[in-house]
């Protein structure tokens, strides 16, 4: 699967640009602030509907102006693929699929999969659990049309029971019997997302030490642990034991809305022990990891999206991940970069084709 023609107009610092990629590798140079991020959030916002740096949408059309288009031709399978996203102020945003609108945009999820690495990856490090369930939500989502359905009816009915909690708070009433039917709904959903949660990292897991082993060539232990509460009890079990907490928070206080992701090396937390090089060969990884998972269940090659990856990376490292994607497991790659000297003798020794933009 590649992108062979991207067109903007009022998309972020853009009026109007066109560009025909190479179907291996296409790079973006330039000084910080010309745009090179922007062309690669548009070609993720075709992938999933959505800005991968702002997901207020509106704040995406240039300033002055009132709509914006992202216009993208993808091959997939030897078909043409016609993605449009467009979004005028004070409307919805509209998504379409070959001249048709989607009724719902996670139905778009996982047509064209990809997998970006960008500094803003360092969030799922630095940040709190939330940051972390959207990866593991992300990843299973592009394969797993039930899985994102799911997801989609556990925060509506989680919503709803926290709307209940607050009414119970506000007139200093309560109706068990009422929570329960929020409670079982939740129990339902919870279970199955939970279940496909553990399949999930017990498959990932192996693959994402693969990666560090490749990235890094060296024998520091990477770790990644799975931490719910539904590991030592069910989800109806865990609302029952809490209904007082949530009374008194006006909130529901467990269930996989707070399961999360440990991260550590050689048995220490990243987030505190690990250098700058260190997290930064974690996050390429995981997301190197996400990659390899995604086109072995999708059985559908990603597009790789590099943006700014050569920051806080030695030569050496860096080199050694130009070499990695450097083979036929990988299809589409786009690269930002400030130095353009630097990414033309890296694409160089790749033995694949490859165009430079200089924005």
């Amino acid at each position: 699967m590649h992108l062979h023609k991207l067109s903007l107009i009022n998309y972020k610092n853009f009026s109007s640009e066109n560009f025909e990629f190479d179907t291996k590798t296409n790079c973006f140079v330039g000084h910080n602030g010309v745009g090179k991020t922007n062309v690669l959030d548009a070609i993720y916002h075709l992938s999933f509907g959505k800005s991968y740096f702002n997901p207020i949408t509106s704040q995406n059309i240039k300033h002055n102006e009132d709509f914006f288009v992202i216009d993208g031709f993808f091959k997939k399978n030897e078909k043409e693929e016609h993605i449009v996203s467009s979004l005028k102020k004070g409307a919805k945003k509209i998504i379409k699929r070959n001249g048709k609108a989607y009724e719902r945009f996670s139905d778009h999820i996982g047509l064209l999969p990809l997998v970006i690495i960008s500094p803003y990856d360092r969030d799922l490090i630095a940040e709190g659990s939330v940051t972390r369930r959207k990866f593991i939500d992300g990843v299973i989502s592009q394969s797993d049309k039930e899985y994102l359905l799911t997801l989609i009816k556990y925060n509506k009915v989680l919503s709803q029971r926290n709307s209940l909690l607050k009414y119970f708070a506000i007139n200093h009433t309560f109706d068990a019997t009422n929570l329960d039917v929020y409670n079982e709904q939740l129990y339902e959903y919870g279970t199955l997302i939970f279940n496909k949660r553990q399949k999930f990292l017990n498959t990932f897991i192996p693959i994402f030490k693969e990666q560090y082993k490749a990235i890094t060539n060296n024998t520091e232990e990477v770790t990644i642990s799975f931490e719910s509460k539904l590991k030592d009890q069910t989800l109806l079990q865990l609302l029952k034991a809490t209904v007082d907490k949530d009374r008194a928070l006006q909130y529901t206080s467990s269930g996989i809305h707070k399961d999360d992701l440990s991260f550590k090396i050689n048995n220490y937390p990243v987030k505190k022990f690990g250098s700058q090089g260190q997290q930064k060969s974690f996050l390429i990884a995981l997301k190197f990891a996400q990659f390899h998972f995604i086109k072995e269940q999708s059985k559908t090659t990603p597009i790789l999206v590099l943006d700014d990856i050569f920051d806080k990376l030695d030569e050496n490292r860096v080199s050694h991940i130009i070499s990695l994607v450097d083979n036929e497991s990988f299809g589409q790659i786009f690269i930002s970069d400030t130095h353009a000297e630097r990414t033309e003798n890296l694409v160089k020794n790749i033995h694949q084709s490859y165009k430079i933009f200089k924005l």
